[in-house]
């Protein structure tokens, strides 16, 4: 193995020693304390530290970076208390995900690392969101984000690939190539010499390096940083590489052939560097001896610090209150000036008047900039805020959500519009696995709104007409709203942007330009969790959201001698119970009604809760209507039968005659 220091001093190179000897020496006593029983699962990356330790080592301490499991060499270089580290492996309280998360599946603002999520791809997204953020400040940060090669097989990998040469992100894509995902090699991953190469189609620079080489990984990054600061752009790097332990410690490393074992060791990337420095006078063997013996102090000193640490004790007020981020609601009240505007006009002025509140919010999705979107909500928007902040995307759903989720880790808000509800599919994952979950994991926020065109009535046809809010309702972490009308669409639209939680703002597609009402010009905001009772009366509650309220208002004015208590919930995470049992209380009789398929929706759950809640009140079963139990067809009359708008008023009546 060739070493060239070049300008690096003697200081500089006996420095890296010690960056990367310690992880190595980490490892090797978590491999005996795992034999003793004492650590339950270990990822090993022994064999691969130099890039973890050459990249953490040049990048600035205040620069992000997204490792994956095998990267403790970036822990360490961070300079994270080691009695921390061991605390988050042994589920301590001391640890960083309060014992919800193992390993190194966590994030730390402090020290600006963004841990992994086990679905690997999404957090390549992740640091397109962080890069841009620093675009957007011009701040000459360069962000670094870590993957295996078999990852590079996923669609998040491709997209988040081509956003950021679209966008001229400065981020660092770092493919460790390590020969296996798992147990699968690469011949049976992809079939290009190189990963490198796929930098290629996207208009990519990229490198092929020897990633056991520490001052070839060291020099390549330096060059790079600088040169990315002067031009923003991204790198894809393949690093060569080999793990010389199992995917995790249990499965051992028996599929993989001897020679090929014997070979990479020889390249041992801690042990080629100590001989170089050996070679060249800079390191003597006292010198490593007391290296080598201060490090092993440090660790036993911080692990036994650590069993000192209490086990954790659950606490149910903590566990539930950490789902989501604390958020005070802030009531803004409007002028007494009002216009009378449809739902779309409420949305678009919403969604204005907070981008004129808050100068970091970005807007991003398909054909918004220019063109306004499919529904002309953000037409004009462009001009108003610039392209910067006004941003059209590729059709990249996912990566476009991870994305919404890092320009939130780094200081700024987003909007993301799916074009279609339907098409949220695709970005399925980082909503419900990466957004949803990670203020309970890490107690880091995730300032996102995910607007959602939905609903049917329009023969938009199965693709494009679904109404899709059950998916979400019942992901812990997620807030879902529904509004039906031109005033809450506003104002719950506002409070969505303000509140620092993943918020999926659901825009009913046939309401968009049939509704009409007086909403106030100023900004204003409303509060989540809140019922709004339309109608009063004593015969019956009839709890409904979207275009099952006005179904609902069609079907009473049609027999007003019906006196019901119209419930429009309006948000459906969080639910308003008290509005719903107290007027299942004073009525005694409840029909629900909704849009999307019945089993598994929401209604299912609303009328769950009110037998638990409310049995000794009623007077008869509670009634759910909703769509027919198949996708969504296209022609008028198909969709009309599917629809539930048709029947609603036979079940309400046959209710009120039980």
């Amino acid at each position: 193995m060739n070493f060239e220091r070049k300008e690096l001093s003697n200081s500089q190179l006996l420095d890296l020693y010690k960056k990367i000897l310690k992880p190595r020496l980490i490892e090797e006593k978590m491999l005996i304390l795992i034999r003793q029983g004492k650590v339950s699962k270990w990822f090993s990356g022994i064999g691969q530290e130099a890039i973890s330790v050459g990249i953490t080592s040049v990048l600035d301490k205040d620069e992000y970076i997204l490792p994956m499991h095998r990267n403790l060499g970036v822990f360490t270089t961070r300079d994270i208390p080691l009695h921390r580290l061991f605390s988050q492996w042994q589920g301590k309280k001391n640890g960083f995900t309060k014992g919800r998360d193992r390993s190194f599946h966590f994030g730390t603002q402090e020290y600006k690392i963004i841990g992994m999520i086990s679905h690997l791809g999404p957090q390549l997204g992740i640091a397109d969101g962080i890069a841009l953020a620093n675009k957007l400040r011009k701040n000459g940060k360069v962000t670094a984000v870590f993957t295996g090669e078999g990852a590079t097989s996923e669609g998040d990998f491709h997209e988040a690939l081509n956003i950021a040469a679209v966008w001229e992100l400065p981020v660092l894509f770092v493919i460790e190539n390590n020969g296996y995902g798992l147990s699968t090699p690469t011949n049976e991953q992809y079939r290009c010499e190189n990963l490198a190469d796929k930098g290629v189609g996207y208009g990519m620079e990229s490198h092929v390096v020897d990633g056991n080489n520490l001052l070839e990984v060291v020099h390549l990054i330096s060059e790079l940083k600088a040169s990315m600061i002067e031009n923003p752009r991204p790198v894809l790097l393949e690093f060569k590489t080999f793990r010389m332990r199992g995917h995790e410690e249990a499965s051992g490393t028996k599929y993989v052939p001897q020679e090929l074992m014997d070979m990479w060791a020889v390249k041992d990337p801690v042990e080629n560097y100590r001989n170089y420095l050996k070679a060249t006078a800079v390191l003597s063997e006292e010198e490593d001896e007391a290296i080598r013996a201060e490090i092993k102090k440090e660790i036993d000193t911080d692990w036994a610090k650590v069993q000192e640490e209490p086990e954790i004790v659950a606490s149910l007020e903590e566990e539930l209150g950490d789902v989501y981020k604390p958020y005070t609601f802030e009531e803004f009240n409007p002028s007494s000036e009002v216009e009378n505007i449809r739902v779309i006009d409420a949305i678009s002025n919403g969604l204005r008047q907070s981008m004129e509140r808050h100068e970091n919010l970005v807007i991003m999705g398909q054909d918004i900039a220019e063109y306004g979107g499919a529904f002309k909500i953000t037409d004009g928007f462009v001009a108003q805020f610039g392209k910067e902040r006004v941003r059209n995307t590729p059709i990249c759903e996912s990566a476009v959500v991870s994305a919404a989720n890092g320009l939130s880790i780094n200081g700024f808000k987003a909007v993301m519009e799916m074009q279609f509800a339907d098409f949220v599919s695709t970005g399925f994952n980082p909503i419900v696995n990466l957004l949803a979950k990670q203020h309970y994991r890490w107690q880091e926020k995730s300032d996102v709104v995910v607007r959602m065109p939905c609903g049917g009535g329009t023969q938009a046809g199965p693709f494009h007409s679904q109404t899709n809010e059950a998916w979400f309702t019942k992901t812990p972490g997620l807030k879902v709203v529904y509004p039906a009308f031109p005033n809450d669409a506003k104002g719950l639209l506002n409070t969505a942007i303000n509140d620092p939680n993943p918020v999926l703002f659901f825009e009913h597609k046939q309401l968009y330009r049939s509704v009409y009402q007086d909403v106030p010009k100023d900004y204003y905001t409303l509060p989540f969790g809140k019922a709004s009772l339309i109608k009063e009366g004593t015969d019956v509650t009839i709890i409904s959201f979207g275009a099952g309220v006005h179904w609902a208002l069609e079907t009473l004015a049609k027999n007003p001698e019906i006196k019901a208590d119209l419930l429009d919930l309006r948000t459906l995470q969080p639910m308003d119970w008290d509005a719903i049992y107290a007027s299942v209380k004073k009525t005694n009789k409840v029909i629900i009604l909704q849009e999307d398929t019945l089993f598994g929706g929401v209604a299912s759950d609303i009328s769950a809760m009110i037998m638990e809640n409310c049995f000794e009140y009623l007077d008869a079963p509670v009634r759910r209507v909703g769509s027919l139990e198949s996708a969504i067809p296209f022609m008028k009359s198909l969709e009309d039968q599917y629809l539930p708008k048709g029947r609603f008023e036979t079940e309400l009546k046959e209710l009120l005659a039980y």
